[in-house]
Parts: C-alpha cells; structure tokens; sequence
C-alpha cells in the first residue's frame, strides 16, 4: 500500500473516529487511539508503521507539545509548581517500588527488577494534554500541575535510569556527565527562552517571505527539540519549552492560529495512529496474566502516587484523581527506555512485546479517567 493511500485513510478514518467518540461522550482522542489499533497489523493490517509514518508521529508530537507550551500561563506554572514536584514525585516513587516488587516476584533480578520499577515510572502526558484541550482544561491548575509533573518526572527517570546503568556497567554512562547535560538544558533554555526567542522572532517575522512568522516559530521549536534530545532529555520537552518561550511574545496568537490547522490536518492525527500501529496480538496469549498484572500495577501505582502528591499540596480529591488519571500514560517515554534496557541487557527480549502493550494500555486508559474526572466542560469535536 502506498504511503498516499495510508495517509488518506488515517486522516478519513480519525476525523470518523473522533466524531463517533465525541457523540459517545468521550474525548475525541481516544477514538483516534483505537482507530490506529484498528487499522494497523493486529485488526485490519491497512497501514503498517514505516519510516514516513514515524517521521511523521515524531513530528506530530513536537507541535502538540508546542502548541500545549503556547497556551500555557507561565505564571500559574510557577504558582503550581511545588504541587508539580510532589505529583511527579509521587508518580516515580510509587511505580518504581510497585514495579520492582511486581519484578522480583515473576523471577527477574535485582537490576532487571529496578529496570521495570524505571520504566513503570515514566510519564508521557502528551495524550492527557489533548484531551484536556478537548475539555477546555489545558491551562487550568490541574493541567499546569500535570504538565510542570511531566517534566520533572521526565528529568528524574533518565538521572535513575543513568544511575542504574553506572552501577551495572550496562553502558559507558557517567552520572555527573548526565546532572550536567540537564542543568545545561534547563540553563540554555531559559537563557534562550528569555533573550534570544524574543529577538529571533522580531528579526524573522517581517521576512518578505512567506508566512514568515510560522516558520520562524518551528525554527525555534525543532531547535529546542534538537538540543534536548542532543543533551538527554526528550524533545517533546523542548518543544513545549519553546511554546512557553513563543507565548510571551506579540506573535503568540498569529503562531497558536496558524499552526493549529497545520498540526491538526495531518501530523497530530498520524501521531495518535502510530501508537495503535505497534500493536500485534500474536503470541501474547501466554503472557496474558502478565499483560494485566503490569497494566494494574502500571495504573494503580501512578494514579496513587500522583494522586496523593496533588492531594497534599491542597488539590480536592477529584483533581486529585485527574491528575493522578492524567500521569498514567507512559507513551513514547517508555518505549525509549525499554529500548535502552534491550540495548543493556537489562530487559529480556521476550518481555519487550508484553512491556509494549502495557503501555499502549495505559495509553487508551487515560482519556476515559479523565473526562471522569474534568468531565464537566463540554469537549471539542476534532
């Protein structure tokens, strides 16, 4: 099948799926989760994940990110940020310990067992920042916690991750060669955010070239991306950093609308596909009991943990539960990390494929608990 032909029918078949599931009462989001599911090898095997579809997934994430970073309130950020400490906090101590002691009752080692806590403690909250736009919620406190959540979680997983290498000499991996990579980040970006952001745009906006001022935003946010991913940190972090940056300049609302068609025509619907396209039912039959036993874990544990970080910085029980819903999704995070432990040795190749499902599980998961519990607002069709 062609790749025009695959396109055609991923851009049909979501605006189908959206629609059916906003009817439904559920965020749209979720039906172009399941649609991927069902285009892909393990139902209808029409579109088949290639290098184009990824380039384009990737691609796709970077401007939900950055359009989640455009509309976010800095200032409501920094009021909520100890709030973001105790939720990514608890959602990496509670997933670790669950994961560990779920590792080293099926026979893992210690190592392997720490390697499963890590990567049930990752966190991608690039699906609950869509359906908290589909609900009219992105920049309330509970989805500026959720986001400020994501990025230090993010931080905190990779610095135990490169612990745990160092210690079992899987990689050539120094600890205060990592510490530095992401203070360099941090440090460059805000410098960037602060200074150059702002003069790059004022120099590249009136360019007699056209739409300048787009462009000249995806220059910065493919920057931003680059340098993340180049210093250890993921590059969906980048692109919201530069969405934050962008959204304190006069060019904030020409960039939001402008963008938005271009992002939602083709690169974010490919993004939500491509999730389903990794799933194959093949083979797992044996494994079932595993497959629902990390998937509770992987849910219980984040939800918990989040849960009660909100909880405790003066969130009511339902933001509680919204925000604990929204941390669940392990996303592409993961799927990096469980790369990284194939490439170590610290994960067992025949438990790569049980992992994968876990998390396109936690995945689909997390749009219902969360029009559960922000259900109140009336979500956009899309």
């Amino acid at each position: 099948m062609t790749l025009y032909l695959e396109l055609l029918i991923i851009l049909l078949f979501t605006k189908l799926a959206s629609d059916l599931s906003v009817r439904l009462g559920q965020p749209a989001v979720l039906g172009k989760l399941l649609i991927g599911i069902i285009l892909g090898p393990a139902v209808l095997g029409w579109v088949e994940s290639g290098e184009l579809i990824d380039e384009l997934s990737e691609i796709g994430v970077l401007m939900l990110m950055f359009i989640a970073g455009l509309e976010t309130d800095l200032q409501e950020l920094r009021r909520n940020l100890a709030s973001s400490f105790a939720v990514a906090l608890g959602g990496v101590i509670f997933p670790f310990a669950g994961g560990y002691l779920t590792g080293i009752s099926i026979g893992f080692s210690t190592s392997q067992a720490m390697f499963l806590g890590l990567l049930l403690s990752a966190t991608s909250v690039s699906i609950s920042v869509q359906v908290l736009k589909d609900l009219n919620r992105l920049n309330s406190r509970e989805g500026t916690t959720m986001l400020g959540a994501a990025v230090i979680d993010d931080v905190l997983v990779v610095v135990l991750l490169a612990v745990l290498l160092s210690m079992v000499g899987g990689a050539d991996v120094s600890l205060p060669a990592v510490l530095f990579k992401k203070a360099l980040f941090f440090g460059g970006i805000i410098l960037l955010g602060w200074k150059a952001v702002p003069w790059s745009m004022t120099m590249l906006a009136p360019l007699r070239a056209t739409e300048a001022v787009i462009s000249a935003a995806l220059i910065i946010c493919f920057l931003f991306a680059y340098l993340a991913e180049y210093l250890g940190v993921a590059g969906m972090i980048g692109a919201f950093a530069a969405g934050i940056a962008i959204s304190h300049t006069k060019y904030k609302h020409t960039v939001e609308e402008r963008l938005e068609p271009i992002a939602y025509a083709i690169f974010v619907p490919v993004f939500f596909v491509s999730i389903g396209l990794s799933v194959t039912f093949e083979g797992v039959g044996s494994q079932l009991w595993l497959i629902v036993g990390l998937t509770v874990v992987s849910v219980i544990t984040k939800m918990v943990g989040g849960g009660l970080g909100a909880k405790l910085t003066g969130f009511s029980w339902t933001s509680a539960f919204g925000i604990g819903s929204g941390m669940i999704s392990r996303g592409e995070v993961a799927l990096i990390i469980a790369a990284i432990g194939l490439n170590s040795g610290l994960l067992n190749p025949s438990y790569f494929t049980p992992l994968l499902i876990v998390v396109i599980l936690t995945t689909l998961i997390t749009p219902p608990l969360l029009k559960l519990a922000f259900g109140g607002s009336k979500p956009r069709e899309g």
